[in-house]
């Protein structure tokens, strides 16, 4: 039997927040879904969480396998999925109980949907809603160029994706890697023929202490940094301008390179030479859009002096 929608929630450990997470999953307004909980291994409460959810609701799927990480639970849950569309949803972070019934009066034939989110603490304080101006249906290219102006692009629990577009092209989530939204969701919007955003605000971005996106663990920050260079390598292989001289239309490739090249401020010492030396190896500053005067300045003083770029431009 099909279904409209598959709800997919890697879990490692975030017993705290669980039980908000799945309650804004079950108490969708719109009815016609599933819930796949990918427990990854967890050691803490949340199995037992995730066990009384499973008793009490039918649509829920659960995987128990060993800690294997977030892009293996992710594809993990896929293969599970029986939903015509994909959601990706982090277990501290929750959704408005409105979500699906928003998504399925705009959704159409859309390949891929994109929705708003509100970033907030801990306690439910509010640090940002990201109110971004909506466009219909456009393709990956164009979608590309008006979603990466904009503060969020990569993060893979603010879209929704056509299952059969998914599977057809065979995304995957790369294992073992920091940053695995960075090394997939780009290239999934630049090669979707309709593309859809929505001025919809309908996912809270929990800024947990101690999450892998907020670790003081420089020997993280140096995984993180790396494995991002590395994914940036395999992403640029797509762009249709790479081989070109001039890049001067490609907001893909700019965009993944503007990325990559700033990660580099989370570095120092050694480790930030060898990855500016790397860059310089592989001309990513080539990838920078140079369409107006004022970024062609900025690439003129990133490949002069990357470090002096990093501290004056924000």
């Amino acid at each position: 039997m099909m279904i409209k929608y598959s709800f997919i929630v890697p879990v490692y450990n975030t017993s705290k927040y669980l039980d908000k997470c799945l309650k804004s999953l079950v108490n969708q307004t719109f009815n016609d879904f599933e819930i796949i909980i990918v427990n990854d291994g967890s050691t803490d409460n949340s199995k037992s969480i995730i066990s009384n959810y499973q008793e009490k609701y039918n649509n829920i799927k659960v995987i128990n396998q060993k800690n294997e990480g977030l892009s293996s639970a992710r594809n993990n849950g896929v293969k599970k999925s029986i939903g015509n569309y994909l959601l990706f949803i982090d277990s501290d972070d929750y959704v408005e109980e409105d979500l699906l019934k928003k998504i399925d009066e705009k959704i159409d034939d859309s390949e891929v949907l994109r929705y708003q989110v509100i970033t907030e603490d801990e306690d439910g304080n509010n640090i940002k809603i990201f109110n971004e101006k909506p466009f219909d249906v456009l393709n990956g290219f164009d979608a590309f160029k008006e979603l990466s102006s904009y503060h969020f692009v990569e993060p893979s629990c603010l879209y929704v994706y056509k299952k059969d577009y998914y599977l057809d092209n065979n995304f995957k989530f790369k294992i073992g890697v920091y940053h695995e939204d960075y090394g997939l969701i780009p290239y999934v919007i630049y090669k979707a023929r309709k593309v859809k955003s929505i001025s919809y605000v309908g996912y809270h971005y929990v800024q947990r202490k101690g999450s892998i996106m907020n670790s003081d663990n420089y020997d993280k920050e140096v995984k993180k940094a790396f494995d991002m260079l590395n994914q940036y390598k395999t992403l640029r292989l797509f762009s249709k301008n790479i081989n070109k001289k001039n890049n001067l239309d490609d907001y893909y490739l700019s965009y993944i390179t503007n990325s990559v090249i700033v990660k580099a401020r989370n570095l120092k010492g050694k480790e930030k030479q060898k990855y500016i030396n790397e860059l310089k190896k592989i001309n990513a500053f080539d990838g920078v859009l140079v369409n107006t005067n004022i970024r062609k300045l900025k690439k003129k003083l990133m490949k002069l002096n990357l470090n002096l770029y990093l501290k004056v431009i924000k």
